[in-house]
């Protein structure tokens, strides 16, 4: 049988045939450049040293009141209630009918119109006070009279509950108020779904301190440390749950925001992310948290933790929290042999083709000293 010529054949094979030699002559070019220059002429970057990270969670700049703040900001006397405008009061002098007088609206300016001792300011004061006021004023035109003061109707001890609540405004309470009472009197908090969940709430009182309350601590796990005494006219500001995002970056499937959930860890955190892709390098997943204008970063190995079942370092996420998913040493590799040769790309020849030929293992061991495969699959 007469051997056929390599020239010969159909039109496939000499196609093939002349991809081959494509490869080999581009390979064979590289390399002829790479051993043509020297090594002094050979710049290569310096590696630094990896930064050790803490094992710890940083401690975040402090955004919530802790109990000692809140005790600060209770007032330690004993509660004395204090009139102002729109409360209902009556006055009774004992065998003075007509002294006596029933369903006393406090104005606006905090007055109040007393039989034959006329207006009378009793904004801000304790019913006590008002007693001995008027008490002192009678006395001038009547011998020992007996006075009593009775609230009637309390509109001057108020919050006002705004936000993620069932029935948001103005509440009363009918003595020393409390966050945990002003949210059950505001309807409590409206349920949307296991989605969203309780993180904070805003204290603001007068002009200048605003007080967060960490709701979880609370509510979840009874610290009654933080059930901070409402006074009057304070404003209680629950946002909404869906504000609070983290964000996922790098090597995933589907980098982005997310939605901060409860309890919300690390490894959950990238399932949600679509989980990561094959250039991605498990065990070098960095948590940034913003303390300040600097910051701090967490180092998780993610392989260790799920072959080990190691679940220490699987954080609980906070807001704001951003997660790395840092590329794999071959995924660097494949990136920068793209950049490096461009020709590949247009002659759709890829790193499996090179392998196939054992010509990559050349290569990389000329410029960086690696041995083995590449597999570039995607």
């Amino acid at each position: 049988m007469q051997q056929s010529k390599p020239g010969s054949g159909n039109p496939s094979s000499r196609l093939a045939h002349t991809l081959v030699s494509l490869h080999a002559m581009l390979i064979l070019l590289l390399l002829a450049s790479c051993s043509s220059i020297s090594p002094r002429e050979i710049t290569l970057p310096v590696q630094q040293p990896e930064k050790a990270f803490k094992a710890d969670i940083p401690k975040k700049m402090q955004e919530f009141a802790t109990p000692s703040a809140v005790r600060e900001l209770t007032p330690s006397e004993q509660f004395r209630y204090r009139l102002g405008p729109g409360d209902v009061i009556n006055i009774q002098v004992w065998r003075r009918p007509e002294l006596s007088q029933e369903n006393i609206i406090v104005s606006p300016d905090g007055n109040i119109a007393v039989p034959r001792i006329g207006l009378m300011n009793v904004l801000y004061r304790t019913p006590a006070e008002i007693q001995q006021m008027v008490t002192s004023k009678l006395e001038v035109l009547y011998i020992k009279p007996e006075v009593t003061i009775r609230v009637q109707e309390f509109h001057n001890n108020k919050a006002f509950v705004l936000g993620r609540v069932t029935k948001p405004g103005v509440i009363n309470f009918p003595g020393r108020g409390t966050l945990l009472e002003a949210l059950a009197l505001a309807g409590g908090l409206p349920y949307h779904g296991k989605e969203t969940f309780l993180t904070k709430c805003a204290i603001i009182r007068g002009n200048d301190t605003v007080i967060w309350i960490d709701l979880q601590d609370l509510l979840k796990n009874g610290n009654m440390a933080l059930n901070a005494s409402i006074m009057n006219n304070d404003v209680i500001f629950i946002p909404e749950a869906e504000d609070e995002m983290v964000y996922v970056m790098g090597e995933v499937i589907t980098p982005g925001a997310i939605q901060l959930k409860s309890n919300m860890n690390v490894l959950k955190a990238i399932m949600l992310a679509g989980g990561m892709n094959k250039r991605a390098n498990p065990e070098k997943i960095f948590i940034i948290r913003q303390q300040d204008l600097k910051g701090n970063v967490i180092s998780v190995n993610l392989k260790h933790l799920l072959e080990k079942g190691d679940f220490a370092k699987n954080y609980t996420l906070m807001p704001e929290d951003i997660i790395f998913v840092s590329p794999g040493g071959m995924a660097k590799f494949n990136y920068t042999l793209e950049k490096l040769v461009p020709a590949l790309q247009v002659l759709n020849l890829g790193i499996d083709n090179f392998e196939s030929f054992g010509l990559m293992q050349e290569l990389r061991k000329k410029l960086w000293g690696q041995e083995g495969f590449v597999n570039s699959s995607e």
